[in-house]
């Protein structure tokens, strides 16, 4: 089962977040042989992702790194990766799942609120 737990991210800056994934036995998971994924919707019947966390680990240590830069990712016309600066102010849901390259298992490690707090200097 997923832990709670609620983020604030500040509109117009850059956003990172570690999360320390444990065992069972409450030592650091090893999370070799894994991809991690994370999204923030405004809620969990929408099928428009808010945005896509850069989403890393390091391996053995069982540290999940969460980033979102300030400001959008361009390649030509399209965005690859949508920055603080394009989120609306406001509440939102988000998870993060890691996934076995062995066994394609899809564990969720994290679920909570996002609170997006609306930025004044642009």
């Amino acid at each position: 089962m997923a832990i709670k737990a609620n983020i604030t991210i500040d509109q117009g800056a850059d956003f990172t977040a570690n999360i320390d994934v444990k065992s069972s036995d409450g030592q650091a998971y090893n999370l070799t042989g894994h991809t991690v994924r994370g999204q923030m919707r405004k809620n969990f019947t929408t099928s428009t992702v808010t945005a896509q966390f850069i989403a890393t680990h390091n391996d053995a240590g069982g540290v999940i790194t969460l980033k979102l830069p300030n400001s959008d990712v361009v390649d030509g016309d399209t965005v690859t990766q949508v920055g603080t600066n394009s989120i609306a102010a406001g509440r939102y849901l988000y998870d993060v799942e890691i996934v076995s390259t062995a066994t394609t298992i899809v564990t969720r490690v994290v679920q909570g609120t996002v609170t997006v707090s609306g930025g004044i200097t642009k």
